[in-house]
């Protein structure tokens, strides 16, 4: 249906436009009209039309101002004018309005209907326009906090695939390097530090979590993860690496009067930590920060800035160098851990003097945390009296001497063996899984052995160790098995008396049949035909 207005003071012209429409429109369109300027403003409020004909000369308020006052409430309006007058002033200012005809009065049908065919057909695209903004506003509405929620985990897990996030990032208009964690945890009663019934609240919570990420996003221009127990973390970005005193406090501010609007809104009591700024790899622990600072006070916000539960460093101290020195020993990037260990033990040489304990408790530290992550990084084992002679090798070795540092050499060299045996250890866990698999293989290949049997032996699934095992051999374990019996088959039968039947049992098949078939699949000939062959 389309909503038609009517605006002329002459009572002919408003019936001659009825007709035509109702002729010509018939069941299409709603009519309604008025005879002066302030009825029509009046009417366009109440009714609001998709489409209005005006006159420009109404007793009063004359067309074009009115048009111009019902614009303001209903932009959208489509006018077409009607005029005895063909003046081109009023032409002009019609046009700046958005009018799509300008008539002279008197108009024929045909005319009429043609514009009216014309701004319909203007109604719908407008109407298909809104339906899809709908459609896709719709879709974000379900598809955004998905996304976001990815994001979340990616950055608090630390997720190994860094492209993943930064799809997220680009998904999300992410652009800043640096962001804080906040922690917005729910409960029916606050008790000292304690929520109260965190489950109850926590389904409650979920039933209205729609709600909530609107009244948080009102207050943070952020990223908001799911529902975690009772908890919500939320990702503030920041291009800063720390928050002056006065950005604090409105930011603590900000928190309390969020947990009273949340309060009001929704019967549920909140509490609000905020951990400290941080690069984005190190989200998880802003985030537990931002639950230390809650544990550690019992008012509704705690900033971890006013609570002894960030580490902070002294003025100076290299912070980021030994951050990216650990990160590349995890990861196992040899070169990248020795650049970063140069830079850290220039830094110390340049501001600690020679035989600074402080040096050698340092670098003790730090090659002791890169052995503690080559064994839990797994295929090495821990021996509890395997480094007795480092605290004497640290405080025996000269240091900060450009001639022989000897000091730096044993630091670098460690963390070097270090970051090697995290790679190494790996691959030859698997390289070992394998080796003892073929042991295996070769001394059962006569028995019925199956893909099972062999990952129960090695106590992994036989998922991991199929795909193992194609990714280091080359070949599947069927095609290994059978490669090995084939080759005990063509032994057998060159040099052996056997029957073909114990040759058959012997490498491992119970059915004559099938055994001839793989052979011929294998060597291209029956082994009748390989045994006659060797025999010549």
């Amino acid at each position: 249906m389309y909503k038609i207005m009517l605006a002329d003071d002459e009572g002919i012209v408003i019936q001659s436009l009825q007709f035509i429409i109702e002729k010509n429109f018939q069941g299409k369109c709603l009519v309604e009209f008025a005879k002066t300027g302030r009825k029509v403003i009046e009417l366009a409020e109440r009714f609001r039309p998709d489409i209005a004909f005006v006159d420009i000369q109404m007793p009063g308020i004359n067309g074009i101002d009115a048009m111009k006052e019902i614009q303001k409430t209903n932009p959208g309006i489509i006018f077409i004018v009607l005029s005895a007058y063909n003046k081109f002033d009023y032409a002009q200012k019609a046009i700046n309005l958005g009018v799509i005809e300008y008539l002279n009065k008197p108009v024929s049908q045909k005319v009429i209907v043609e514009v009216l065919c014309r701004a319909m057909k203007q109604v719908d695209e407008k109407r298909e326009k809104r339906s899809n903004d709908l459609m896709i506003k719709e879709k974000l509405e379900i598809v955004v906090p998905i996304i976001e929620n990815g994001f979340i985990y990616s950055i608090m897990f630390q997720d190994h695939f860094t492209k993943d996030i930064d799809n997220y990032r680009n998904m999300l208009g992410i652009t800043q390097d640096y962001g804080y964690m906040l922690a917005v945890v729910s409960g029916q009663t606050q008790k000292g530090n304690y929520m109260t019934n965190a489950v109850g609240t926590s389904i409650k919570a979920q039933l209205n979590y729609r709600k909530i990420r609107e009244m948080v996003k009102e207050e943070y221009p952020c990223i908001i993860g799911s529902i975690m127990s009772n908890k919500i973390p939320v990702f503030v970005p920041c291009e800063i690496k720390k928050l002056d005193y006065n950005d604090r406090i409105d930011l603590i501010e900000k928190s309390r009067n969020l947990t009273r609007k949340l309060k009001n809104v929704l019967g549920i009591s909140f509490r609000i930590g905020i951990g400290c700024i941080r690069p984005l790899n190190e989200s998880m622990e802003s985030y537990n920060e931002a639950l230390k600072a809650l544990i550690n006070t019992t008012g509704s916000v705690a900033h971890a800035d006013d609570l002894t539960v960030c580490c902070h460093y002294e003025e100076g101290y290299p912070v980021e160098v030994e951050k990216s020195l650990l990160g590349s020993l995890k990861e196992g990037n040899t070169a990248e851990c020795i650049r970063q260990a140069n830079l850290f033990y220039d830094w110390m040489a340049e501001n600690y003097p020679a035989g600074d304990p402080n040096v050698r408790l340092k670098i003790l530290e730090l090659v002791l945390f890169a052995e503690h992550e080559v064994f839990f990084s797994g295929g090495m084992t821990y021996l509890f009296s395997g480094r007795g002679n480092y605290l004497e090798e640290v405080t025996g070795l000269q240091d900060n001497s450009k001639d022989n540092p000897l000091l730096k050499q044993w630091f670098i060299s460690k963390l070097t063996q270090a970051c090697q045996n995290i790679i190494v250890k790996k691959e030859g866990n698997s390289n070992s899984m394998i080796k003892k698999a073929r042991d295996y293989i070769r001394l059962n290949y006569k028995k019925d052995i199956s893909l099972d049997d062999i990952s129960r032996e090695l106590d992994i699934s036989p998922y991991y160790f199929s795909k193992l095992f194609k990714d280091l051999t080359g070949t599947n374990f069927v095609e290994y098995l059978t490669n090995i019996r084939i080759e005990k088959a063509k032994t057998l039968l060159k040099d052996s008396k056997k029957s073909m039947k114990e040759i058959c049992l012997e490498v491992g098949y119970s059915d004559p049949n099938y055994f001839s078939r793989i052979f011929k699949k294998c060597t291209g000939k029956t082994p009748t035909e390989y045994k006659e062959e060797s025999l010549l």
